[in-house]
């Protein structure tokens, strides 16, 4: 085809659309030609380097975004279950707890339920060893949770959780399981403003004070929980604190609702609100009910993430944009060659993008493997242990794609400007070197 004529554009449709299916085949060709003639440790390093490059934009804002997604699934797992049932704002319990725990069980997607008390007080551990009114109480306030242990057991797993003595049974009389971050030995933080338990261990006597009412009890075990609901907690049996709270009409604060694998929680919630449990309580899905610092750190590690990965993208597109250039340059006269026998500018930079695109297909491919083959489940079976969660990879098979999409598009550009450069020098210039 005359040069001159398509330059000027003075052809048909038709003759455009033939011309650039040769160009393209050509310029396949050609990128065959020079990748297998070309360094093969050059060719392994280039397809390496692409490969963490994904991995860098997968893998960075997933561990980041899985940092978080660690303690929501905690949070879901050790407390909120599927679905979670709470007081009204303005109340102070579940009004009608009976009526709401009857309808929660008999949801046909239940598995099983788990009621608790719940109560503002404190725990002091000094009581015994104060020589004199002024001298420094050691008391923390915290949330105490009355539990029935074998419910509470099936729906969370905390007897799990226990990591000194031993864990609580229905029959149990003044004794109490703390959280780990009420006790200094496990938080060893100095704060004026932050308080916890010296010298307390498993079977000393503590004194909790639950409105107005006092009583010594017995540390039976110590939980140890990356979720504050847990850990900030103590817990004894619902029967005793019942007592301890002069709630006599067996209203309860929370109800964690589990069910049974693949049931919809939206469909379980729905069915309770239509039951009219939403008069007396605040029904949530887990997602719902996830506490909202805890969704906005999430996007914030997420952003994080995508802004640490752009700065490996922005390297590979460096390198990819040297490799093809310094690669044209060494061969500008076999380009000019090429040029001058009528091989159509647009076919030699074809042959160049194709290389590109060669070395990030590559490098996604090998790095896909290795994501879901390997990365990800290791991480899945052992978890990040990061002090407060444990972290997860947070993969995703469309995430993945967006990803390698803009992986391709970056190294098409960076393949394409070099190409463009040496292709468009004079052709004579190009086959003499000047």
């Amino acid at each position: 085809m005359n040069q001159s004529k398509y330059r000027t554009g003075k052809i048909s449709f038709k003759e455009r659309i033939k011309h650039t299916v040769i160009s393209i085949k050509l310029g396949f060709f050609l990128a065959l030609k020079q990748l297998s003639r070309s360094n093969k440790w050059t060719t392994v390093l280039i397809i390496f380097i692409m490969t963490l490059t994904f991995l860098n934009l997968v893998v960075v804002s997933g561990i980041l975004v899985g940092l978080i997604e660690g303690s929501v699934n905690a949070v879901k797992t050790r407390y909120l279950s599927d679905v979670i049932v709470s007081t009204l704002d303005e109340k102070n319990y579940i009004k009608n707890s009976p009526f709401v725990i009857n309808v929660a069980k008999s949801l046909p997607w239940a598995e099983r339920t788990s009621s608790r008390y719940l109560g503002s007080g404190t725990v002091e551990a000094n009581y015994k060893t104060r020589i004199k009114d002024t001298d420094k109480v050691n008391s923390v306030g915290t949330i105490i949770a009355g539990i029935n242990p074998d419910d509470e057991d099936v729906v969370t797993g905390i007897k799990s959780l226990i990591v000194e003595g031993q864990y609580l049974t229905a029959t149990d009389y003044d004794q109490v399981l703390l959280g780990h971050n009420l006790l200094k030995k496990y938080l060893p933080i100095e704060s004026p403003g932050f308080s916890t338990l010296s010298d307390v261990e498993v079977g000393d006597k503590v004194r909790i004070e639950i409105n107005g009412n006092v009583r010594e009890v017995y540390v039976k075990g110590i939980l140890k929980s990356k979720v504050d609901e847990v850990s900030r907690r103590v817990f004894m049996t619902d029967t005793q604190l019942r007592g301890l709270l002069g709630r006599s009409d067996y209203n309860v604060n929370e109800i964690s609702i589990l069910l049974k694998p693949g049931s919809d929680p939206v469909v379980a919630r729905d069915a309770m609100l239509a039951s009219g449990v939403g008069q007396y309580a605040k029904v949530q899905t887990f997602e719902e009910g996830v506490p909202k610092f805890l969704k906005d750190i999430k996007d914030t590690f997420a952003i994080l993430g995508n802004v640490i990965s752009s700065i490996g993208l922005v390297v590979a597109s460096i390198t990819i944009f040297i490799v093809i250039f310094i690669n044209a340059i060494t061969r500008r006269k076999y380009i000019g060659i090429l040029k001058g026998i009528g091989i159509h500018s647009t076919a030699i930079e074809f042959a160049y993008i194709v290389q590109s695109l060669f070395y990030a297909i590559m490098g996604t491919l090998i790095g896909v493997v290795f994501l879901f083959g390997f990365l990800k489940p290791y991480v899945g079976l052992h978890p990040i242990d990061f002090p407060f969660s444990d972290g997860i990879l947070v993969a995703t098979i469309s995430g993945v794609l967006i990803r390698s999409g803009i992986l391709f598009i970056a190294t098409l550009i960076a393949g394409y400007i070099p190409a463009k450069i040496v292709v468009k020098q004079n052709t004579l210039d190009a086959i003499l070197g000047r």
